[in-house]
């Protein structure tokens, strides 16, 4: 699907800018002279980042990009977000170069908005939602969520915060209990007769069960509940269209509670909820 391919593109911009270096730490000497070597002068502040909205035009596209105030004063987030646009950007721009002169009966079209949804001391957290259009009948949804630990200047992840696969076995039973129920209630209140209701379920049980697999590539969109203190007290897991239903079912979204979450966080993050 188009959703992994995008995936895909940014993955390395990620892995490179996914944590900032800590300034005025102890620095290793190189691998095999033993030993340590004192940290020198603190590292100077990171550069920031421009983050500009973008407005294209032309006969063939239009693009429209635009960024929170709040990653501006975090340039690790700022990468992250950047990274994610110019992949997204260079998919619809290999897509137009493939149409040549021709000019599409409606023109190929990148849509996304970069919104904050958490801004703590410890926590920070942005969504990005669009849609990119290269024909047919709808646009490819583009949904992803960034959460920012100001304090170490990191990225969190499905995998750092829960490094155990038996840990994933719980969040992903959890998940699929929720997403169960939320189906059978929607096919229920919809008034399909007895044996469409049934194929519906089945079909949609087994696309739940598939984009539900206790793996962290699957539970990567997350984000955080915060109470008044600040701690999370849930995860909000999100889902794109046809991870879990088909396109028309939209965005979907299942919400883990810090009870269940804690046992199986890694140590180093379970200050950061309720209850941690």
């Amino acid at each position: 699907m188009r959703q992994l391919a995008l995936a895909g593109m940014v993955a390395l911009a990620l892995c490179a800018c996914g944590r900032e270096p800590a300034s005025g730490t102890e620095q290793r000497s190189p691998a095999g002279t033993g030993g340590s070597v004192a940290a020198g002068p603190a590292d100077p502040a990171p550069v920031p980042v421009a983050l500009d909205d973008v407005m294209e035009r032309d006969p063939r596209y239009l693009i429209g990009i635009s960024y929170p105030p709040v990653a501006r004063a975090h340039p690790g987030l700022a990468r992250l977000l950047q990274a994610y646009a110019a992949a997204a950007r260079a998919e619809l721009m290999q897509a137009v170069e493939g149409l040549g002169d021709t000019k599409p009966p409606m023109p190929y079209d990148l849509s996304l908005a970069f919104t904050e949804l958490v801004a703590t001391p410890q926590v920070v957290a942005v969504a990005a939602d669009g849609s990119s259009y290269t024909g047919g009948a709808h646009g490819n949804p583009l949904v992803a969520r960034f959460t920012w630990l100001p304090e170490s200047k990191e990225r969190l992840t499905a995998a750092k915060l829960v490094p155990t696969g038996a840990g994933w076995q719980v969040v992903s039973a959890y998940v699929r209990e929720q997403l169960a129920t939320d189906l059978s209630q929607r096919v229920e209140a919809a008034g399909y007769p007895p044996d469409e209701r049934a194929q519906l379920l089945e079909g949609g049980l087994q696309m739940i069960d598939q984009g539900t697999t206790p793996e962290p590539a699957n539970f990567d969109q997350f984000e955080p509940v915060l109470d008044g203190d600040g701690r999370i007290t849930a995860l909000r897991f999100v889902f794109p269209p046809y991870q879990v239903g088909p396109y028309s079912d939209g965005t979907q979204y299942a919400e883990v509670p810090a009870r269940v979450l804690l046992p199986v966080v890694a140590p180093g993050y379970r200050h950061l909820f309720q209850g941690g």
